[in-house]
């Protein structure tokens, strides 16, 4: 497929990810249609774009997750989808959860199925949550995940095995990726989300955090928001990351409370001394979808070409399918001593 025939539709444009795609798509001179759901989510991603030079905006559609054609405009030559779309926030009930976050899913596989050109759809799932079984829930597992993870996480998880499921049936060619915690710009540090680790650098830089979370084996990674974008524009130009799932992540980045001491050195304030429990930490929900410590012992088969970059490794495809969302596989760089489990907590 050449540069000139792909058309790119991303859900979820007007989001921190999804903004992102578009412009990284943008700027490899791909064709792109967001769908949003209001005009106005539209002209805030236009001009986002255009204050970061990039007046090409992309075509405006709309998206209604209730309704079976899911998208109002032609459609038929779209080429690959981005789904950066569904609800990041905690506290939702079950059915909202559900309805935002796996319903969602459902329908754009299904919307995918039918787009007779379509090469690849890039689906955003989460650090913790991908590599789940596809199979079908029972209602049984469904309650009690949900009680154990609460409405949000378990949405997550459940829709990543919806995702799998669904695309398998219906043929659906697909990537997912698993990001861990998406930061700012590699370059200028820019980030407009302040969940999840950013909630904890504004409360360091405001004096406000009362200790430092977690303990030497924490490791909650970070990935560049442009890096991430750029691998997955990647992804429907090469058959072998078709039906694959990748974990991007900084493999150096330092333990949690080491890294926000280094952000605190930067802001030249001071870090807190003490330190949360990690029993504690794990009942927080700032941090609850962050990751957690621990290597798993996974095999990695070879390094993905030089273009992804060097701290993305590929699974090997019989083990992130059986981990658990809180055992992801993790990517190791080029000349990294072998993997090894961290201590359990």
């Amino acid at each position: 497929m050449s540069l000139k025939d792909r058309h790119a539709l991303v859900l979820g444009a007007s989001g921190f990810i999804g903004r992102h795609v578009v412009l990284a798509l943008g700027q490899a001179g791909v064709r792109v249609s967001t769908a949003s759901r209001s005009h106005e989510s539209y002209q805030r991603l236009a001009r986002w774009l255009a204050g970061r030079g990039h007046d090409q905006v992309p075509a405006d559609l709309r998206v209604d997750f209730t309704k079976a054609s899911l998208i109002e405009g032609e459609c038929d030559d779209i080429t690959e989808i981005y789904n950066c779309a569904g609800a990041y926030r905690f506290g939702m009930s079950v059915d909202e959860a559900r309805s935002a976050n796996v319903d969602s899913v459902r329908a754009v596989v299904a919307f995918a199925a039918r787009l007779p050109n379509l090469h690849r759809l890039v689906q955003v799932s989460g650090y913790r949550v991908g590599g789940q079984d596809p199979a079908p829930w029972s209602e049984e597992y469904r309650r009690e995940t949900y009680r154990a993870l609460g409405a949000y996480e378990a949405s997550r998880v459940e829709a990543d095995a919806v995702f799998q499921n669904v695309a398998a049936q219906l043929g659906v060619p697909w990537s997912i990726v698993n990001p861990a915690s998406v930061i700012g710009d590699s370059a200028t540090g820019e980030s407009d989300q302040y969940l999840g680790l950013a909630s904890s650098v504004k409360d360091l830089w405001q004096g406000s955090l009362p200790a430092l979370p977690g303990n030497g084996q924490t490791f909650v990674p970070v990935v560049a928001a442009d890096y991430l974008a750029r691998f997955m524009t990647l992804l429907p130009m090469d058959a072998a990351t078709q039906r694959t799932a990748y974990w991007p992540l900084d493999d150096d980045t330092p333990a949690l409370p080491d890294l926000l001491t280094l952000i605190a050195e930067h802001y030249g304030v001071k870090a807190p001394r003490t330190r949360v429990p990690v029993p504690l930490l794990k009942r927080l929900p700032p941090l609850a979808h962050q990751g957690r410590s621990g290597d798993p012992d996974v095999p990695v088969d070879r390094p993905l070409p030089d273009r992804f970059g060097p701290c993305l490794r590929r699974p090997a495809p019989a083990d992130h399918a059986g981990h658990r969302h809180d055992d992801p596989p993790l990517g190791r760089p080029p000349g990294s001593p072998p993997l090894r489990r961290r201590p359990r907590r």
